[in-house]
């Protein structure tokens, strides 16, 4: 769940929304045309370490912070379950690998387990058995023509490393360019494509809030910002450790999955518009902007934002770290694609919260979706494809047309193999993403559908489901079953077009 989320629900819980308005007319998608994909558009699909692994304590893993969590704060997961053996991918990645190779899929996005590695979260310690498993991934995927996408960190922190102060303690900068290096000198030869991070406003978070990410830790107002500086530092370490010393040899390139959802102004009037660019600093920008800005650091709006409000609290500095024009210059320019997670879209309106310091306070947005939009199996997402496009063209203007990799879209349900809605839901994003491209000129280079099997969904446990590919979590053995969508996403990488039946007025 993506942390501007928390504003959503918080509306929700208070009763703070009204009747919204539909779709104006000029944000109806336009009829669906027989565009194809450019010459060289990259198809993928993903998952992460902790959502399918399982063997959570096998052949020398450490604890991370999402084992503690499901284990000792179990009541924060909708149906009590964890990751303990997930989709036990671990054991079964050779049987996932064929099912890539049946989607015909170009790359695979997934993550390593910096625990599974590292079992002291430091250098000191490789874990041998932790470096052959991905190692059998990663030739097993190369032997299947697919090429391997790897995340380095999908949120699930060696527990070791937490037990010090985690993210916003700043020395883990430093403890990642370690990870960093082990990854390049094992994987490097072989692996193209490098994403620092997943999601850094989610997890970042999970030092805001008691309530739903790990590492769980309710430092309100501070916890939040402190760890983004350190994980932008962490992420430019990283980019200048492979520049300088592997990407001669290795060439390959290495990007962020940023979150962001599109924010339409509630009534298109001056405050709402205002309300939804603050949304999109905060939860895009605060990462986004210190990387591919031509002036680096902060959004403007997000450091006079915390300031204004740090000093009314009584604050004798912002609540939100500096960066020095150092570091600006550091993390600049630390990208060779944007990776973008989107889902949804929200109407956005200002709303002031009292009381103590808060992100939420800070952003000073209500985000309501319009309840008359297709739904899923998450009360936060609708389907809503012209958001889609708007997001991926305030991305163009802002950033100045970057090559843009989606690193995740997708659609939750009960894991219906007839998944009429997810079928929709990928076919009319395709859609408006290809219009982006075409109409736009959008320079969307990739798309990664979320997921491949469903799996462990965070602090929803197994209840929704997001795969393309069904998992009998009753099943000791795990068994996977192709579900409809898998067989429309193979067409639609097959054929380079989104099929007729989909096209239709």
């Amino acid at each position: 769940m993506e942390s501007h989320m928390l504003l959503f629900l918080f509306s929700l819980a208070t009763g703070l929304f009204g009747a919204v308005h539909g779709a104006p007319e000029d944000k109806v998608p336009d009829s669906l045309k027989d565009y194809a994909f450019p010459d060289g558009f990259l198809f993928g699909t993903a998952t992460s370490s902790y959502q399918v692994e399982g063997a959570w304590l096998e052949d020398g893993k450490s604890l991370n912070i999402w084992d503690t969590l499901t284990h000792n704060k179990s009541n924060l997961i909708s149906d009590r379950s964890n990751g303990d053996v997930a989709c036990d991918s671990y054991h079964k990645y050779k049987e996932d690998v064929q099912l890539l190779k049946e989607l015909g899929v170009n790359f695979y996005r997934f993550s390593v387990s910096w625990s599974r590695i590292l079992p002291t979260g430091h250098i000191n310690v490789v874990n041998q058995a932790g470096i052959d498993y991905y190692n059998n991934l990663i030739n097993e995927l190369l032997a299947n023509g697919i090429q391997p996408m790897v995340t380095m960190y999908h949120w699930d922190l060696p527990q070791t490393l937490q037990d010090l102060g985690g993210w916003p303690n700043q020395v883990m900068a430093q403890y990642f360019e370690d990870y960093a290096r082990v990854l390049f000198t094992n994987y490097g030869d072989r692996v193209k494509y490098w994403i620092t991070f997943n999601e850094p406003s989610v997890f970042t978070a999970g030092y805001e809030s008691v309530a739903f990410h790990a590492p769980n830790v309710g430092a309100t107002g501070f916890g939040q910002y402190l760890a983004t500086h350190t994980v932008l530092k962490a992420h430019a370490r990283a980019y200048h450790l492979y520049d300088n010393e592997f990407r001669a040899a290795q060439q390959g390139k290495i990007g962020m999955a940023f979150n962001i959802n599109w924010c339409e102004p509630r009534d298109n009037i001056t405050e709402d518009i205002a309300a939804c660019n603050r949304m999109q600093e905060f939860n895009l920008g605060m990462y986004a902007h210190p990387v591919f800005s031509p002036e680096g650091d902060f959004p403007t709006v997000v450091k006079e934002r915390v300031a204004m409000n740090s000093e009314a609290e009584g604050f004798t500095q912002s609540r939100l770290p500096s960066l020095t024009q150092e570091e600006i210059e550091y993390i600049k320019g630390t990208a060779d694609f944007f990776g973008l997670n989107h889902y949804t879209t929200f109407y956005g309106s200002p709303l002031t919260y009292t009381g103590e310091p808060t992100f939420t306070k800070d952003v000073g947005i209500l985000m309501m979706p319009d309840f008359s939009w297709p739904g899923s199996a998450s009360i936060w997402l609708h389907v809503v494809p012209w958001g889609f496009r708007k997001q991926l063209n305030r991305i163009a203007e802002i950033y100045n047309n970057p090559p843009v990799i989606i690193t995740e879209n997708g659609f939750s349900d009960h894991g219906e193999l007839n998944d009429t809605g997810r079928i929709n839901y990928l076919t009319s994003y395709l859609t408006e993403m290809l219009n982006a491209i075409h109409e736009d000129g959008c320079n969307v280079v990739g798309y990664t559908a979320w997921s491949l099997i469903d799996n462990f969904e965070w602090n929803n446990g197994y209840t929704q489901r997001f795969g393309l590919y069904h998992v009998d979590f009753e099943d000791p053995n795990r068994a996977r079953t192709i579900k409809e969508s898998a067989k429309v996403y193979a067409e639609i990488i097959a054929t380079k077009q989104i099929p007729e039946r989909f096209r239709e007025e």
